[in-house]
């Protein structure tokens, strides 16, 4: 019996403790009125005092503005296969600018490569079509194309040959998605190559501190006057994710590129016909060559600009360091007064040419050196 009545008074001295813990609100004080609070006083105008905002937060806030009207976010449906084989949708992001009133929309090659459809979406949240005009996966280029009856701003191309080191850089993007982000830092670097997963050498790029994320590929870098100098399109990362190193390609090289693929769907690039490799010090004292840099012609291909212009390839093997070496070919020293230190160079020359141009050889030839012209050809 005493047992029974202990339980029972437990049981009331919890309940009394649980109502007086959930309900304990009613017996604080009451506070004062919202009104009351200091922080909720309107303030003196002796006191107010204008919003300072400095000349970069201007910079960034107008060149915003203007530009941001014309990035889009580009949504890449591709079809993939589940663990039961079945086929299935899937969706990668990424970003473009438009960069003509007719609707063409500027991005990377790697955002709409193998896409079975293409959504854009504008600015202001309309979701359209887009139809893939071409693309180009040398330079990691790509340009689709949306109605131009939606196309309000367009995106202003800058002179990326004009870049310094230093120099302001705005980018304007979607990164993991979130649409129009804004970020800035300069440019870190001019010049840089980089290798894609692929196997293949980017070039002649721009390096910037200017955050770029997942999502950010194929958004404009943008310089103080918001004109874009460059197509935002890799990033160094050890995680994945941002840590001050990204790159962007220079917006010259992506104009002739995006012309090509407008006019003609493809990209035509010259081609000169040969295979060389570079003089290094050890090459030149072996081969008894009296010059200090220079491409070696190794040979010349049959019915090319070169063999039709005269440069001779190696006519003998000369072992050289452990290794065998045509030798006997001509040097090339410059193309069109430019010095061609290697084969990279020679090509990075050529890319900024088209097939029809001649170019003039400086070469050396035994101990002479000749000046040879070549018309260089589309390459096969």
């Amino acid at each position: 019996m005493i047992r029974g009545k202990t339980f029972y008074i437990v049981l009331i001295l919890a309940l009394v403790a649980a109502y007086y813990l959930f309900r304990k609100d009613q017996f604080r004080e009451a506070g004062p009125p919202a009104r009351q609070l200091d922080f909720n006083q309107p303030r003196e105008e002796s006191s107010a005092k204008a919003v300072v905002i400095s000349q970069d937060e201007q910079i960034n806030s107008e060149v915003f503005d203007r530009v941001h009207p014309a990035v889009v976010n580009i949504s890449a449906t591709t079809l993939g296969m589940n663990f039961w084989m079945e086929v299935i949708p899937r969706e990668g992001q990424g970003t473009g600018f438009i960069i003509d009133r007719d609707g063409y929309i500027m991005t990377n090659n790697h955002v709409v490569a193998k896409a079975q459809r293409l959504t854009v979406t504008l600015s202001d949240g309309k979701k359209l079509n887009a139809t893939l005009i071409g693309r180009d996966p040398i330079t990691d280029l790509a340009v689709i194309k949306v109605p131009s009856s939606a196309v309000r701003v367009v995106a202003v191309l800058g002179d990326s040959d004009k870049l310094k080191v230093g120099q302001k850089a705005i980018a304007i993007g979607n990164p993991f998605g979130l649409s129009h982000t804004l970020t800035t830092g300069i440019v870190s670097a001019l010049n840089r190559a980089i290798r894609n997963e692929d196997g293949t050498q980017m070039e002649e790029l721009i390096q910037t501190d200017a955050a770029i994320n997942p999502g950010n590929s194929g958004g404009p870098l943008l310089n103080s006057n918001g004109e874009v100098i460059g197509i935002n399109t890799a990033i160094y990362s050890l995680s994945g994710g941002y840590q001050g190193i990204g790159f962007a390609i220079p917006v010259n090289r992506a104009r002739q590129v995006a012309t090509q693929l407008i006019t003609s769907g493809r990209v035509v690039r010259p081609w000169i016909g040969i295979s060389g490799i570079a003089l290094t010090p050890w090459l030149k004292d072996a081969l008894e060559i009296d010059v200090e840099q220079g491409i070696l012609v190794v040979e010349v291909f049959r019915g090319s600009p070169a063999e039709r212009a005269g440069l001779r390839g190696g006519t003998r093997e000369v072992i050289a360091g452990g290794f065998r070496i045509p030798a006997g070919g001509d040097v090339i020293l410059k193309v069109d007064g430019t010095k061609t230190p290697d084969m990279e160079s020679l090509t990075r020359i050529l890319d900024r040419m088209r097939p029809g141009q001649e170019v003039v050889l400086a070469v050396l030839r035994g101990n002479n050196t000749l000046e040879l012209k070549a018309l260089l050809a589309e390459r096969p």
